[in-house]
């Protein structure tokens, strides 16, 4: 039977990060408060829509290169490692990797605990000789893994489909990765998935499908505010936005208030003027060689690079720097460049 950690911020750090959120400018407020039980399921609806192709391309490559991803990350590496992988929804992704790696444990890290328990126990039925443990938590506030007998005297290695680093800034997606070398410790490698810059009008509708799912997900967070604390936003206020900036190579997505108004929320009163944004999410997209100089400038070295037919994605391998190991010639397959320069935006179309 799988096993489940509950780590999930306590109540007074979330209205903690709400209020510093509402007080940015533009407001932005943590792109995991979207993720409850139904922000979760409209999350996965999003990924079937026919203008989102990222969930589906991945999910093909990670399939058709499940062999060659689970000798590459584990090449060299003893005893049987631990698969570590952060952001884990529903677990669709990683079972071709497990199957291919049959590594010593599996351990997923996620938000939301309603989505992450049933789905680690479907795992776990699924690959019945793979212990399994879901550990319910805010990644990207994680100081260390919890002590655990699963973790203990084994090497980790790191997964992060979906392009989710996306969802921070660059300075905060080069603290997340150093945080991701913390966490998996010396050493370790991770395989990373990054979507890339691609045409404006398919990035804006993959992220304004036409059947409005992505708009749901965005105006979802309302509810939660309201449900969870205390807000009294009218969503019928707001209309929803996603537009492509190419000068951050990033899609914003936003809930646009209609109109002067005053909301209250954590007990607080908060205006927002006409046209103003609440940024719901990011979405930044790199090129092979910005994302490269990004993990780079990270305490990370890049190792090989995977895409799709249609080199929309990449799927990245990575190594800890500071281990001074040098790549196998089998790591050195498909060679790649390293680019210092961390920043998306000199590689934006």
């Amino acid at each position: 039977m799988a096993e489940l950690l509950d780590l999930h911020p306590a109540p007074a750090d979330l209205e903690r990060l709400v209020r510093e959120g509402m007080a940015r400018q533009p407001r932005q407020l943590p792109a995991w408060l979207l993720y409850d039980a139904e922000g979760s399921r409209l999350f996965e609806a999003i990924g079937q829509q026919p203008e989102y192709g990222l969930t589906r391309q991945e999910t093909a490559l990670l399939r058709k290169e499940a062999a060659e991803l689970a000798r590459s990350l584990a090449e060299g590496i003893t005893p049987s490692p631990v698969l570590v992988e952060f952001g884990a929804g529903n677990l669709s992704k990683v079972g071709p990797l497990l199957e291919a790696l049959q590594p010593a444990a599996y351990v997923a890290l996620d938000i939301s605990l309603d989505q992450l328990g049933p789905a680690c126990s479907a795992l776990q039925k699924r690959h019945p000789s793979i212990p399994v443990l879901g550990i319910c938590c805010d990644y990207a506030d994680l100081d260390q893994l919890p002590p655990h007998p699963l973790l203990e005297g084994r090497p980790r290695l790191g997964f992060y489909p979906g392009s989710s680093l996306g969802n921070f800034d660059p300075p905060q997606a080069m603290a997340l990765l150093s945080r991701f070398a913390r966490l998996l410790g010396p050493s370790s490698r991770l395989l990373i998935g990054i979507d890339q810059p691609k045409a404006q009008e398919r990035l804006e509708a993959a992220y304004d499908d036409a059947a409005g799912v992505s708009a749901a997900f965005a105006f979802n967070l309302l509810q939660r505010l309201n449900r969870d604390l205390g807000g009294d936003f009218d969503p019928a206020a707001f209309t929803y936005r996603a537009r492509w900036e190419a000068a951050a190579s990033r899609v914003a997505m936003a809930l646009v208030s209609r109109y002067t108004q005053t909301v209250t929320l954590t007990g607080r009163r908060w205006t927002f003027t006409a046209g103003e944004p609440l940024i719901t999410e990011y979405s930044v997209k790199y090129t092979p060689e910005a994302f490269q100089g990004l993990a780079a400038a990270s305490g990370w070295r890049a190792i090989r690079r995977w895409c799709d037919g249609a080199d929309d994605l990449s799927l990245h391998l990575l190594a800890q720097a500071e281990s001074g190991a040098l790549p196998s010639a089998s790591e050195t397959k498909d060679p790649i460049q390293h680019h210092a320069d961390p920043d998306p935006m000199r590689s934006a179309p």
